[in-house]
């Protein structure tokens, strides 16, 4: 029996929202959790639209309330929300965030995506207050990062 277009289609989506929340780094529970439903969708031997129409999605393996409510979403818009979410690009003046000193471009979408910063002044405040230093992947210096903020806001005005 050949997979379903459904199961495929959603496995590829649930893929890519594994890696663009590896990329946020997010939770890695959590990015397993889309690489295994998207696992779980290949192996079913169902389309996973009728799983669904048996209230059953989280019988499947590696499926969960999460997933579930993906899955449910999908089958009625043809979408996921968070994937279009997580696709939704930086702004200009964030993605110039990267390059400075100790800013990479994977840390700076962490930033802003997760932790909303937003502003080169959210940014100062974060360097002032000592906890960029509490975020992985920052590798530069309090002192060369402030100086680097200073600069583009005086190129930028």
């Amino acid at each position: 029996m050949a997979i379903s277009q459904h199961n495929v289609q959603l496995a590829g989506l649930f893929r890519s929202i594994a890696e663009l929340l590896a990329a946020q780094r997010a939770n890695p529970y959590r990015v397993r959790a889309y690489r295994r439903g998207a696992d779980a969708l290949l192996a079913l031997n169902e389309d996973i639209a009728e799983v669904a129409q048996r209230h059953a999605l989280e019988e499947i393996e590696g499926i969960g309330r999460d997933l579930s409510e993906k899955i449910q979403e999908f089958l009625r818009t043809g979408r996921i929300s968070l994937l279009e979410t997580l696709r939704m690009p930086l702004p200009e003046h964030i993605r110039e965030w990267a390059g400075l000193p100790g800013l990479s471009e994977s840390l700076v979408t962490y930033l802003h995506s997760r932790l909303n910063i937003g502003t080169l002044a959210d940014l100062e405040q974060l360097v002032r207050t000592r906890m960029l230093r509490t975020v992985p992947g920052f590798s530069g210096s309090d002192e060369d990062l402030l100086m680097a903020i200073e600069d583009l806001r005086r190129r930028t005005l």
